[in-house]
C-alpha cells in the first residue's frame, strides 16, 4: 500500500506541474492586468509598479521565478491586498471553506445514504419515488438559487436565523450556508445508495443471509452496506474537494470570510498570485482526495490489489 501511495504523488508531480502552467500562462493571457484601473497610472509609477513584482521580466523567467517560490512554499505577495502575502490570506479564508465543506459534505451523507437506503429497500414504491423526485429536484435547482430562499424564509420573514456574517463559526450562523450547499449532494449521494444497494440486495449472497433467518436489518448493515456503499467512494473525494470549491458562491451570498471571496475579488482585480495559489489548493485538494479514495476503494474491496492498481 506504501508502494502504491508513494507511487500516485509522484504522478501527481507532473499534473500539478501542468496545473501550474496553464494556470499561470491564462492568467497573462486575459486582457488587462493587476495594475490596470480606471484611474490611469502615469508611465514612471507604473514601469516602477511593475519592476517591484518582477512583472516586466520575460515571461519564462517570471514562470521560473515563480515555481521556485512555490517549490519553497512561497505563493508570493498579493497584488491587491497591500501588506498581505497569499499565504497569509490563504490561512486566513481556506479554514472557513474547509470547515463549511467538510460540514455540509458530512450532512450530505448522513442524509443522502440513509434515504437511499430506504428507497432500495421500498424499490417502485412511493417511498421511492418521492425520495428520487426529492433528489431530481436537489440536483436540477441550483444552490445559488436555494440559498436567497433560505435567508428570505429563515432570516427576513421568521426571524430564526441570522442570513450574514461568519461570527468566529458560531453554529447559527452556519446552519444555512451548510443547508444551501448540502443539497445537491443529498441527492447525488441518495441517488448513487439506492443504485448501489438495490444490486447488492439482489446478490446471491444477500439472499443466503436471508435465508439463514437474519434480520433485514442485520442483512442491510451487515452484508449489504459495505458493499452497496462502494460506488460512493469514488465519488466522495472528488465531491469533497467540490463541495469545498464550489462554495463560492455560497460564501459570497452569507458574507462569511472564506477562500472564495478572495478568489473571486483576486479574479476581477487580475490579481495574479492570489489566483494562482487558490488554484494550487484546490488541485492539491482533488488529487490528495482521489488518492485517498483509492486506497478506501481497495480497503472495501478485497480484490483490488493496490501493487498492481
Amino acid at each position: 500500500m506504501l508502494f502504491f501511495i508513494l507511487r500516485r504523488f509522484l504522478i501527481a508531480i507532473p499534473v500539478m506541474f501542468l496545473i501550474i502552467a496553464m494556470a499561470f500562462f491564462m492568467m497573462r493571457i486575459a486582457p488587462g492586468g493587476p495594475f490596470t484601473s480606471e484611474r490611469k497610472l502615469s508611465p514612471e509609477v507604473e514601469a516602477n509598479m511593475l519592476a517591484a513584482y518582477d512583472l516586466d521580466k520575460p515571461l519564462h523567467i517570471q514562470f521560473i521565478k515563480y515555481v521556485n517560490g512555490v517549490l519553497h512554499g512561497d505563493f508570493g505577495p498579493s497584488y491587491k491586498y497591500k501588506d498581505f502575502s497569499v499565504n497569509e490570506l490563504i490561512a486566513i479564508g481556506a479554514p472557513v471553506s474547509i470547515r463549511i465543506g467538510l460540514l455540509a459534505m458530512f450532512f450530505a451523507f448522513a442524509v443522502g445514504v440513509p434515504l437511499g437506503t430506504l428507497a432500495a429497500l421500498n424499490q417502485n414504491s412511493a417511498i421511492d419515488y418521492s425520495v428520487m423526485g426529492l433528489a431530481m429536484t436537489g440536483i436540477t435547482i441550483p444552490n445559488f438559487v436555494v440559498a436567497p430562499l433560505l435567508t428570505l424564509f429563515f432570516g427576513v420573514y421568521w426571524h430564526l436565523l441570522p442570513v450574514a456574517g461568519w461570527n468566529d463559526g458560531a453554529w447559527n450562523h452556519m446552519i444555512l450556508p451548510v443547508f444551501a450547499l448540502s443539497l445537491p449532494y443529498i441527492a447525488y449521494i441518495s441517488r448513487l445508495t439506492r443504485g448501489g444497494m438495490i444490486e447488492v440486495l439482489r446478490s446471491n449472497y444477500v439472499r443466503t443471509a436471508r435465508a439463514k433467518g437474519l434480520s433485514e436489518f442485520v442483512v442491510v448493515r451487515r452484508h449489504a452496506m459495505r458493499a452497496g456503499l462502494m460506488p460512493l467512494v469514488s465519488f466522495i473525494a472528488p465531491a469533497t474537494a467540490g463541495i469545498v470549491s464550489g462554495s463560492l458562491v455560497i460564501e459570497q451570498i452569507f458574507g462569511l470570510p472564506g477562500i472564495g471571496g478572495y478568489f473571486i475579488k483576486a479574479a476581477l482585480n487580475r490579481d495574479y498570485t492570489l489566483v494562482m495559489g487558490v488554484v494550487i489548493l484546490y488541485a492539491g485538494l482533488i488529487i490528495t482526495l482521489n488518492i485517498v479514495a483509492d486506497v478506501v476503494y481497495a480497503v472495501l474491496d478485497p480484490k483490488i490489489k493496490l501493487g498492481r492498481a
